[in-house]
């Protein structure tokens, strides 16, 4: 950060004078409350034009200028927090999804990856995997009460109820019979890839399916007549990859692409944009993984 005011009526530092001496520089734009705290906590500090900042000297400044930002951050948070709880009191979020806690907003859903995508865009949200919630903090409820909406509206489509509802419409419907087929296509983790241009083993690419690894290809040529209701545009030129699920570690390695895909193309090195939810969903799994194990 950059401060903003003029320092000429702060006490300046003679030009050239802390290059020897022992201390550390801030910056921070210009608040006369801050600078009035500042200068409390660091009454040796001096303002140089030159460097456009405050040079605290002494061989403990960094460290002391570190504690001071964080008590800074913190009263600035529990400010926030105040005023999101105020926010709470005066407009409520009726929900039986959302329970006021000690500390923050609890929200507990059925899954629902609209949920997911939806409370991930909340500032500080976190998921507690113990406790299987979400935890908000009062200072993000704004954010929350703008996406709540399409958080309720996903959680209420996801109750067990409504699910067993919605499948029980579509049995025996042609619907139904395709869900089925393509689930069953799925399974099989295969996925036809053109000859000519085949994806890299081992690495994650990013395919209709997802970011998955391809562990190989056999060979064996697609028959359209066959799967083309699974994947339009198939042809004989194709053959049969068989995909993995990348581990957490291979996307945590993962380089992302600096360009988007070609237009059309059947897979494509993954962006940052496409690696982080997946790295969020891959360490959610990995979690719950080892929360299993005895």
């Amino acid at each position: 950060m950059t401060e903003t005011k003029s320092a000429a009526d702060h006490n300046k530092a003679p030009s050239g004078e802390d290059g020897s001496k022992p201390g550390a520089d801030i910056s921070f734009p210009y608040d006369r409350m801050t600078v009035e705290q500042f200068r409390r906590r660091f009454p040796r500090a001096r303002w140089s034009d030159a460097r456009k900042a405050w040079f605290v000297p002494g061989r403990t400044a960094s460290r002391r200028i570190g504690q001071w930002l964080a008590e800074i951050e913190a009263e600035a948070d529990a400010h926030a927090d105040a005023k999101g709880r105020d926010a709470f009191a005066f407009d409520p979020i009726d929900s039986p999804y959302l329970e006021l806690g000690k500390a923050d907003f609890r929200i507990r859903t059925p899954y629902s990856k609209t949920v997911v995508d939806e409370l991930h865009e909340v500032p500080s949200s976190r998921w507690d995997g113990d406790l299987r919630i979400w935890h908000v903090p009062f200072r993000s409820y704004e954010e929350l009460r703008r996406r709540w909406p399409d958080i309720e509206a996903a959680a209420c489509k996801n109750e067990p109820e409504e699910r067993r509802r919605r499948a029980e419409e579509r049995k025996g419907t042609e619907q139904d019979m395709r869900s089925k087929l393509r689930s069953a296509e799925r399974k099989r983790h295969r996925y036809p890839l053109q000859s000519d241009d085949l994806p890299p083993i081992g690495r994650p690419v990013v395919t209709a399916y997802g970011i998955v690894v391809f562990a190989e290809i056999s060979g064996e040529l697609v028959d359209p007549d066959v799967v083309a209701d699974f994947y339009p545009g198939v042809t004989e030129d194709h053959v049969w990859g068989y995909w993995r699920v990348p581990t957490l570690e291979e996307l945590v390695r993962t380089w992302p692409a600096k360009t988007l895909p070609v237009e059309n193309a059947e897979w494509w090195l993954p962006t940052i944009e496409e690696l982080r939810p997946a790295r969020r969903t891959a360490r959610s799994r990995e979690a719950r993984k080892y929360a299993k194990t005895p």
